[in-house]
């Protein structure tokens, strides 16, 4: 059976990464002596890709710093905000509790 291209094209990144199954890497092996494309293809993932606008990805790496920054604090403020508001409304249950429903504590001396 005759393993199409495009098939390969999709195989290689897990057979260049060694991820692939045992059958995969073997037909990938079988098309590549053959097909010269495909090989090219293979040897091109060996290249180190070449990073544009260096300066940009900085500037965006630091944005996504600031807003994590950022989100961390409103993560804290709600926590504590939470904390507060159940703590109060308890107090409050007690004195309403102490109030109205003439529970009282003893203390025994």
């Amino acid at each position: 059976m005759k393993i199409t291209c495009e098939i390969i094209r999709d195989l290689l990144p897990l057979y260049h990464d060694g991820v692939c199954s045992l059958e995969s890497r073997m037909l990938v092996e079988e098309h590549l002596k053959e097909c010269e494309s495909c090989s090219s293809e293979l040897i091109a993932m060996d290249k180190v890709l070449p990073i544009k606008n260096e300066e940009n990805q900085w500037d965006d790496a630091k944005s996504v710093i600031q807003l994590s920054k950022k989100w961390k604090k409103g993560m804290l403020r709600s926590l504590i905000k939470g904390i507060l508001s159940t703590v109060i409304a308890f107090a409050i249950l007690i004195v309403i509790l102490y109030l109205f429903i003439d529970i009282k504590i003893v203390v025994n001396p």
